[in-house]
């Protein structure tokens, strides 16, 4: 078959959605199905808002799509209708710290919040002095209690550090005609762990835990989006049980869950079929994995890349389930920072390094004692032989090796 044909008969073909977006991330539904009592915390730490007191700050965290971002904005959209029918002098300013170009340095974050306030500000160029006034002046001007949301805080912190953090926290004391307070959310749980004391005090008056969604939970989840996405008959029995286990099982994450039913959908309108069986589910997993893994290699750093490309090359050369060491790691990493021209990190650097893949999902990191001699950390791959193959041919293209 031809592109035109497939493109004629494509077009010509009844889609299988009703309305895809209910299935995508960016998707803001009318209800948040159990986060009730998050979302009361919530209301209870904002309420005072309404009163034109200055809530406390807060610390949201928990593992990615466990709701954090959703229950706050629909918290904060609810307490915006009754602030606006009332007539009380409240905004809120909500920024994805994880965007390029927003929040990849402490001007263009201040510069970006100014910008939701009314002042227009140039990317670049001014002193960081001078970007603060501009900022002071357009948060006074409002003469609100003004929430900021930092969404992916823990991004902006690895970004930039936590001094800006702090000075966020700490800014109405140069403020006369408003207030500010911040909520913080992030999906790395041991994120404040690592903050300055003083930052940790200040961002953290309240925090709230999201703990993981479990399987019934995430099938209530799929059911109601799915009845608004896809038509009736067109999910076969047991497909969003199936969808519900395993994401429970794996991470938790209704987000992914969601994902994975809505790519799922695309492939069987793909192969021309009516329905979606537990065979394309398992062929949206594997797609889903593969584009996930891929595009974090390709966003990292060289030195990134380099470290991974290094527990690659090992694996390959060692028998099936013999672990690799920090110390073999560092080694091979060396040799290679010397044909690609590169200064080396420190051994110590590296190890974060790894702990960070760890945490991205793509191998596994544990650390072992090894009595007087300390610790390390003992490495596997936890991505599949092809994939591998994939990954190495990608860095290799990067680091021009």
């Amino acid at each position: 078959m031809s592109i035109g044909e497939f493109l004629e008969n494509f077009i010509r073909k009844e889609s299988l959605f009703k309305n895809k977006t209910v299935l995508q991330s960016a998707y803001f539904p009318d209800e948040v199905l159990h986060r009730e009592e998050q979302i009361n915390q919530l209301a209870k730490i904002l309420a005072p808002s309404l009163r034109s007191e200055r809530p406390s700050n807060i610390f949201v965290y928990g593992k990615t799509g466990t709701g954090k971002t959703l229950t706050v904005q629909y918290t904060l959209k609810e307490l915006m209708k009754i602030a606006q029918r009332e007539n009380i002098p409240l905004k809120y300013v909500y920024i994805n710290c994880k965007l390029k170009k927003i929040a990849d340095t402490e001007y263009r974050l201040i510069a970006e919040i100014s910008r939701h306030l009314g002042k227009s500000i140039p990317p670049t160029g001014l002193p960081t002095d001078e970007v603060y006034n501009i900022f002071y002046k357009a948060i006074n001007q409002e003469r609100k209690i003004i929430i900021i949301v930092l969404d992916e805080i823990d991004q902006l912190v690895k970004k930039i550090g936590d001094e800006l953090i702090y000075n966020l926290t700490r800014i109405n004391t140069e403020l006369k005609e408003s207030q500010v307070s911040i909520i913080g959310i992030s999906n790395d749980v041991m994120f404040a762990d690592d903050l300055d004391p003083r930052v940790k005090s200040s961002l953290s008056e309240e925090e709230i835990i999201f703990p993981s969604y479990n399987a019934l939970q995430i099938q209530d989840i799929l059911k109601k989006r799915c009845s608004e996405a896809v038509k009736d008959g067109v999910i076969e029995e047991g497909v969003i049980a199936k969808c519900a286990a395993y994401a429970a099982r794996e991470h938790g994450d209704a987000r992914r869950a969601l994902e994975l039913i809505r790519v799922a959908v695309e492939i069987a309108e793909r192969k021309g079929l009516s329905k979606i069986t537990l065979k394309e589910i398992d062929e949206s997993e594997e797609k889903i994995e593969k584009d996930r893994v891929i595009d974090i290699i390709t966003t990292q750093p060289k030195q990134f890349q380099l470290v991974l490309y290094s527990i690659l090359l090992l694996a390959g050369r060692k028998k099936a389930n013999e672990p690799i060491f920090t110390g073999d790691i560092y080694a091979l990493y060396k040799d290679l920072c010397l044909k690609t021209n590169m200064r080396p990190l420190t051994q110590r650097r590296v190890s974060d390094v790894i702990s960070e893949f760890d945490l991205l999902g793509i191998i596994n990191a544990r650390v072992i004692s090894k009595g007087r001699y300390g610790r390390t950390r003992e490495v596997n791959i936890i991505t599949n032989e092809s994939l591998n193959q994939k990954i190495i041919s990608i860095l290799e293209t990067a680091l021009s090796l």
